[in-house]
C-alpha cells in the first residue's frame, strides 16, 4: 500500500487556502506537514481542511509561524511543540507538532531563522537543534518508521545553494548549523533526498525577489530525515515546483515522499 507523505512552508494558510485546498486534490497526500501557518488557532481553516478529508494537529498563535499535520489516514498520539525546546524571549515558539499517522510516527518542524550569525535568534536556533536531536534520539532507532519533515532554514551542503558565494558569513549555510544537522543524522537518520523536476538541483525555496524562481536561484531547506524503516519503504521523492507558480504562490515548493507501507 502506498502512502504520501509531503512538506509544505505555506506561508500563510489562510491567504493561500484555496491552493491549499487544489494541491491536497491534485497531489493526493495522506498526510501533509505545513510550517508557516501565520494564524491562531482559531483562525486555521480547519473546516475547509475536515471538509476535504483531513483532520489537523495545530501548534500555532498567530505569529510569523506556526505549524500542522494534516492526514486522512488517522492521527494518534498527538505530541504538541518541542518538548525540553528552549524559550526565545521568554515563550515557546510553535514550531514542532507531532502525531502517528498510517503507522508513522511524523514531526512537522518549522526550525528557526536565525536571522543573522551572532544574533540571540541564531544561538535559539542551535539551542532548539539540540533539542530536536534529543527528540530524535529516543525514537529513530526504534522499528517503527519516524520522520522529521518540515523547513529546518539550513541547506545542508554548498551544493544545495545556487551560489554559495553570495551566502559567505549568513545563517543557513554555517558550519555550526550544518553540525547540528549533521548530529541530527547521527542518530539515525537519513536525508531522502527528493528528484527535482526541472533542473539539476532539488531546491525547495526561491525568494520572491530579483526573479529568483524564473531564474532558479533557490535552495533546499525544506527537508525529510527519515529512519531506516522509513527510508526502507520510500519509493519515490520529488519537489512539486509546479506548486511554486501562478499567482500569490509560497516561496516554498512541497517535497513529497511515497512510500510502500
Amino acid at each position: 500500500m502506498v502512502t504520501r507523505i509531503a512538506t509544505w512552508n505555506v506561508n500563510g494558510v489562510n491567504p493561500r487556502i484555496e491552493r491549499l485546498l487544489a494541491w491536497l486534490e491534485a497531489a493526493s497526500p495522506d498526510v501533509l506537514c505545513l510550517q508557516e501557518l501565520k494564524c491562531t488557532e482559531e483562525q486555521f481553516p480547519a473546516a475547509a481542511l475536515r471538509e476535504a478529508g483531513y483532520e489537523a494537529a495545530v501548534q500555532a498563535d498567530g505569529r510569523w509561524n506556526g505549524v500542522a499535520i494534516l492526514s486522512r489516514v488517522g492521527l494518534h498520539e498527538p505530541v504538541t511543540g518541542l518538548v525540553g525546546g528552549p524559550e526565545f524571549e521568554g515563550r515557546h515558539e510553535p514550531r514542532a507538532v507531532s502525531a502517528v499517522c498510517a503507522g508513522v510516527r511524523v514531526w512537522s518542524v518549522y526550525v528557526p531563522n536565525g536571522r543573522e550569525v551572532g544574533h540571540p535568534h541564531y544561538e535559539y536556533k542551535l539551542r532548539w537543534l539540540d533539542a530536536l536531536r534529543s527528540i530524535a534520539e529516543q525514537e529513530a532507532g526504534g522499528e517503527r518508521p519516524f520522520a522529521i519533515l518540515g523547513d529546518f532554514n539550513i541547506a545542508p551542503t554548498d551544493e544545495d545553494v545556487h551560489d554559495i558565494t553570495q551566502f559567505e558569513g549568513a545563517t543557513h549555510v554555517t558550519p555550526a548549523e550544518r553540525d547540528k544537522l549533521a548530529a541530527l543524522r547521527e542518530t539515525g537518520l537519513d536525508d531522502v533526498r527528493p528528484r527535482p523536476l526541472k533542473y539539476d538541483v532539488p531546491f525547495t525555496y526561491w525568494d520572491y525577489r530579483q526573479l529568483c524562481f524564473p531564474k532558479n536561484r533557490g535552495m533546499r531547506i525544506d527537508l525529510v530525515y527519515g529512519n531506516a524503516p522509513f527510508r526502507a519503504a520510500v519509493t519515490d521523492a520529488y519537489v512539486d515546483r509546479e506548486a511554486r507558480k501562478g499567482k500569490s504562490p509560497s516561496d516554498h515548493a512541497p517535497v513529497v515522499v511515497d512510500l510502500d507501507l
